[in-house]
């Protein structure tokens, strides 16, 4: 998923429903790709299956489609971040994401819980 990609995604989850080509363009703030390349953004996340038309909207004469993601935003980050994790040391890459984050108490017994489950099912 290249950056321009990325930032679509961002718009879809943020917004939490289906969206046509002109909202995404509308609600992409900061954007770093050109209005004139949604069309070929959306066609590359329609093929690589992250996102999906979810019906249709009446713009204007004609009707446009709209698009929602086809995995929570949730999935979808722990993919790319398990997929970052894959080039490098699995502790070394945690091990930074904590310490760039304010992870308080009650987020890191989450995380001891995950970590215990997962010791309970190796066993």
């Amino acid at each position: 998923m290249n950056k321009n990609e990325q930032e679509i995604m961002d718009v879809l989850f943020r917004e939490g429903r289906p969206l046509s080509r002109t909202e995404i363009v509308k609600l992409s703030v900061d954007k770093s790709w050109k209005d004139s390349s949604i069309h070929i953004l959306l066609n590359s996340l329609l093929k690589k299956g992250a996102i999906r038309e979810a019906g249709f909207i009446k713009t204007g004469r004609s009707y446009g489609r709209i698009f929602e993601p086809t995995e929570t935003s949730e999935d979808y980050y722990a993919e790319l971040l398990a997929n970052a994790a894959k080039k490098t040391s699995l502790p070394l890459f945690l091990s930074k994401l904590f310490n760039s984050q304010d992870i308080g108490k009650e987020t890191i017994q989450e995380l001891e819980s995950i970590i215990n489950k997962k010791k309970r099912d190796l066993e």
